[in-house]
């Protein structure tokens, strides 16, 4: 019926390479035998068991009946005179009686002296002979779904401590622009809103992404990738940085708008370090290895400032600008710039503009010389009510 030598290889192999006890699994099997008997053989309201013996390969099966007093159970034959003689109350206490569940107190010591009221009575059951077949196939099953639970412990507690880094993986298969990440152990998931703009990937190629959710369902674990989070970006300046990584430097602030341009804030918490020459690095390497990553993404390194119109002012680099005249209470600002800089300030489509408010978390109002505003951006708050 079994292949004993496969059976105890495997369940040895998960006890060491998965950390699941061979007892746990051999419980799993017995309970699934006694589940496949019962549903071919059994009977309504049976409690069967199921004993294997992993030498021999031998199944027995057992009846598990539970002892009851006359005292406490409603007999379905004079069922309408015994509730005749109760109280609702009274009725809702006792319990009907199934032969095939239970066996009375007197019945049971029988069987067993000392028998107890909630004890149990265990009956051999016959042995089918058409049943070495569903046994095979259930034991199969069962050590597949534990070798899958075990699979989806094992990735949810290595990958749900990564939550928050840089996986690498290959492209496994690509499906209505959304990428499978073979990531060893597991696949990740790189939907089309994550990916960043303009870039094509091919299966088998390697690729990087930020792990920013592990989300476990009932059909699996689901790692949720993306190259467009801001997070993504500050991870790669975090591994190409050691000062970022012994928190030296700190990114205050991301704006980005991926596969185009990314203005960055940061500061240093030593004054011997200067944050935006430490990002950069030597001859601009650090940043070049980063915007290399991106696929060319521009990045703007800023130094963060909590004086707010010294920031707004750094945030709208590379213009230069001759006065910031901000409202605390609306959280707006007005930037006056010279005619020769406004396109610098504005940027492209307005995206300097619009980056330096995301950066800055305010609205602000590029106006020329003459008072007259030539462009606007809005704070991230006001993106959302606007969406």
């Amino acid at each position: 019926m079994f292949d004993l030598k496969v059976i105890n290889s495997v369940l040895e192999q998960l006890e060491e390479e998965r950390g699941i006890p061979k007892e746990k699994i051999l419980e799993a099997i017995e309970a699934a035998l006694a589940t496949a008997y019962k549903k071919e053989y059994g009977k309504k309201g049976q409690i069967i068991r199921a004993t294997f013996d992993l030498a021999s390969g031998k199944t027995e099966f057992y009846q598990v009946k539970v002892v009851v007093d006359p005292k406490d159970v409603i007999f379905e034959e004079d069922a309408d005179a015994q509730k005749a003689e109760l109280t609702e109350e009274e009725i809702n206490e006792k319990i009907w009686f199934n032969p095939e569940h239970h066996i009375l107190l007197a019945d049971a010591r029988k069987i067993k002296k000392g028998a107890e009221v909630e004890s149990e009575i265990v009956f051999p059951l016959e042995h089918k002979d058409d049943y070495g077949r569903i046994a095979s196939q259930t034991a199969k099953q069962v050590i597949i779904q534990k070798i899958r639970e075990a699979e989806k412990t094992s990735v949810l507690a290595e990958y749900g401590k990564r939550e928050g880094e840089i996986v690498m993986g290959t492209v496994q298969r690509i499906e209505r622009g959304n990428i499978f990440v073979d990531l060893g152990r597991t696949t990740g998931i790189l939907p089309f809103e994550e990916q960043i703009p303009g870039e094509r990937y091919r299966q088998g190629e390697r690729v990087r992404a930020y792990l920013y959710r592990v989300e476990e369902t009932v059909k699996g674990i689901f790692l949720r990738l993306s190259r467009s989070h801001p997070k993504f970006l500050e991870k790669l300046f975090e591994v190409e940085t050691p000062e970022i990584a012994n928190k030296t430097v700190e990114v205050k602030a991301i704006a980005r708008e991926p596969g185009s341009r990314t203005k960055l804030a940061v500061v240093s918490h030593d004054e011997h370090i200067d944050p935006v020459g430490a990002m950069v690095g030597q001859r601009g390497v650090r940043v070049s290895t980063v915007m290399s990553e991106l696929g060319g993404e521009k990045i703007d390194i800023i130094e963060w400032s909590a004086d707010q119109k010294k920031f707004i002012e750094d945030a709208l680099s590379p213009a230069k600008v001759l006065a910031v005249t901000i409202n605390e209470a609306e959280k707006s600002a007005i930037v006056e710039v010279s005619e020769d800089q406004q396109s610098l300030a504005i940027g492209k489509g307005g995206q300097n503009v619009r980056l330096a408010a995301k950066l800055t978390g305010w609205r602000i109002d590029i106006r020329g010389t003459s008072g007259t505003t030539l462009a606007e951006g809005k704070a991230p708050e006001e993106e959302k009510k606007l969406a």
